[in-house]
């Protein structure tokens, strides 16, 4: 089966199969720009598995599962795209002219690997890989079927594609957030003395779908109560939610795949919050702002976490900040760039991160204040817009 066979790759030549008339020309670009990037890499091919990076230069989504699923994307020539044969009519939607090598369950992926190797002349060659996402299983494969390649690390190649968004991939951002801000607000009256920090997940999980979230949301929803909230990435519990807790609530919404990531901290009417709380939210609310206002063209995250870092630290509580300030945002939930020390990444217009710097006091509870950061022309905009300051619940 093959679309465009015979015509080699020429990606100003495609056939417009996808239901959005605009993913052509943009997915076009974006296999353009993956060559230019691969070269300079010295790689010979790149290789993509289901996720984030396949969605990004296809268009298509496809499930990581025991069924492999490659599409290979060789310096010169067609497009190779190895499906399991229940995909290969969605395979036939690729932007772009693309030769499908389908398999069966009863002859399995070896012969259907060794046909595109063999197609595209990447025995022995050096290949790109998401290093972070390929497993054993297609690494095996290539192996046996493209005469040992050489398989190297491409996932700085990914990074500079993506990690400056174009306005339409700012758009779904900016919806995302907004999905976020109205299911948060919709569970915030249930979130009170005597309910549970899993009730209150469970009931954001379902006010994010109604408001609008993709299906797979970007992460389950964290509720940390009390001194649950010490645990940056503490999981809901059945745990009683009692006056005076602190609740930290990190929570997202993804909207056509772009994700938005926001954490808030509440109160909990009717006792006081402890006073070692209360100043560690006054130091985490004063880092955000600073490491907001850090964020420019020209900046780095090393500039951004320090300037937020120097905020906690002034107030004698660096030792309770156990994690980078923020990481890049968009189809993943974690990407590049990241604000952490050491991360010399350049900022430039259309980077999107998050800021959350978080205080984390061992057997008491925890602060994360994280807001949704869009680097533009002339600074940056935060996307976010949920008012930071404390807010008492129930």
């Amino acid at each position: 089966m093959a679309r465009g066979a015979g015509r080699g790759w020429h990606v100003t030549a495609y056939e417009a199969r996808v239901g959005d008339p605009e993913a052509v020309p943009e997915m076009s670009e974006r296999v353009v720009r993956l060559r230019a990037e691969a070269g300079r890499a010295g790689l010979d091919a790149v290789a993509v598995v289901p996720g984030p990076n396949m969605r990004y230069l296809t268009g298509l989504s496809f499930h990581l599962s025991e069924r492999p699923t490659v599409a290979l994307f060789p310096a010169a020539g067609e497009v190779a795209l190895i499906v399991p044969a229940l995909e290969a009519g969605k395979a036939g939607g690729a932007p772009f002219p693309a030769r499908i090598f389908p398999y069966d369950d009863a002859s399995g992926p070896f012969d259907a690997f060794a046909a595109a190797f063999e197609a595209t002349g990447l025995a022995g060659r050096r290949i790109g890989v998401e290093a972070r996402r390929i497993r054993f299983l297609e690494l095996a494969l290539f192996e046996r079927a493209g005469g040992a390649p050489e398989a190297v690390d491409a996932d700085p190649v990914f990074a500079a594609l993506r990690m400056r968004k174009d306005d339409r991939e700012v758009a779904h951002m900016r919806v995302a957030v907004s999905i976020a801000e109205r299911a948060l607000e919709a569970t915030l009256p249930m979130v009170r003395p005597g309910a549970t920090e899993r009730h209150v997940a469970a009931r954001l999980t379902i006010a994010l779908l109604e408001a609008g979230s993709d299906p797979e949301l970007p992460f389950s929803p964290i509720v940390a109560a009390g001194a649950s909230g010490a645990n940056p990435h503490a999981f809901p519990t059945s745990r009683i939610l009692e006056s005076g807790d602190l609740v930290t609530i990190d929570w997202g919404a993804a909207y056509a795949g772009y994700l938005s990531d926001i954490t808030r901290t509440f109160a909990l009417a009717g006792a006081p919050v402890a006073p070692e709380l209360e100043r560690a939210y006054d130091a985490v609310l004063r880092a955000n702002e600073a490491g907001r206002a850090a964020a420019r063209p020209g900046a780095t995250g090393e500039a951004v976490d320090r300037a937020a870092r120097s905020v906690i630290e002034a107030a004698g509580l660096g030792a309770y900040f156990l994690h980078r300030t923020g990481h890049g945002l968009g189809l993943e939930g974690h990407e590049e760039p990241d604000m952490k020390a050491g991360d010399r990444t350049v900022l430039e217009p259309g980077m999107t991160f998050t800021v959350e710097p978080g205080v984390y006091l061992p057997g008491v509870g925890g602060v994360r204040i994280e807001d949704d950061v869009l680097v533009t022309p002339s600074g940056a905009e935060t996307l976010t817009t949920l008012d930071r300051a404390l807010r008492v619940l129930g």
